[in-house]
């Protein structure tokens, strides 16, 4: 296989079930980089909500944020792509919310922002204990989420929903498919995650080939999760880790081993680097 981009989902991929990168993934890493070959952190967060670890780590030089409605050259400070929603959509979906028994927040212009009554109440929507400080630690508390948008009057990055009962989720996720120009993912049971259509990390991932001059099938995506579904299916290898849902499995090249067990690291050795044992 002749990889020159590999791009990694972090949550429940890369990082272990306490959000630390191993020291074999580390090495693996390190050694695609020697080797010429772009390492792309390609996740739901915003950059300045990736671990400060994955931001500093050297030979890093673009990143899939957003869901895939921002590709970065983060060495730059350069905005290659992105695809993002009006202030207009970002508007309607926060008011859509109000109909459903949902915790909310929006991206927008690199940062995050929620409601002090939402951050105060994660455990109520939810929310796994391991993302929980990431969220808190992350947002930016305003008074009113909305009132911020009309505020910034900028285009929106994601916009989350949080929910505490998946009926409702349903419900939801059927209301907003209905409107048409956006597309619906989730990173965990419980949550939508809701981006401009076009803005996939599938779809980021072959902009961002494109713009290095590399064909589709020089690039390898990693994942398990629902908004990792066009990784399996856009990239030229799509990799679904051991822990990775159904979906994800079915729709990839490859089964690698469980975010807990290298699972990253046990795929690049064996397709990418070529090592045995």
């Amino acid at each position: 296989m002749d990889i020159k981009l590999i791009a990694l989902d972090l949550d429940g991929t890369l990082l272990d079930s306490q959000k630390r990168l191993s020291d074999r993934n580390r090495s693996v890493l390190e050694e695609c980089v020697r080797r010429g070959i772009h390492v792309v952190p390609c996740t739901g967060r915003i950059w300045g909500g990736i671990p400060d670890f994955i931001r500093e780590f050297p030979g890093i030089r673009y990143a899939i944020t957003t869901n895939g409605a921002v590709v970065e050259d983060v060495k730059e400070h350069q905005i290659i792509d992105e695809r993002k929603l009006t202030c207009t959509q970002a508007l309607e979906i926060l008011e859509m919310a109000q109909q459903f028994h949902t915790m909310y927040d929006v991206y927008v212009n690199g940062e995050a922002f929620g409601e002090e009554r939402f951050l105060k109440n994660l455990e109520s929507f939810l929310i796994p204990a391991t993302l929980q400080g990431m969220i808190r630690a992350t947002r930016k508390v305003v008074p009113d989420v909305m009132e911020k948008v009309r505020q910034l009057n900028l285009p929106a990055e994601k916009i989350n929903y949080f929910f505490d009962d998946l009926e409702e989720r349903a419900r939801a996720k059927k209301a907003l498919e209905a409107r048409g120009d956006v597309v619906i993912s989730s990173s965990f049971t419980d949550n939508l995650e809701i981006n401009v259509l076009g803005a996939t990390k599938g779809d980021a991932i072959l902009r961002l080939a494109k713009h290095l001059g590399l064909k589709p099938e020089q690039t390898m995506g990693f994942g398990d999760g629902g908004n990792d579904l066009t990784m399996m299916k856009k990239a030229g290898v799509g990799v679904a880790m051991g822990n990775a849902e159904e979906e994800i499995k079915e729709a990839s090249n490859y089964v690698t081993a469980s975010n807990d067990e290298d699972g990253v690291a046990w795929a690049i050795e064996k397709l990418v680097l070529r090592r045995e044992g």
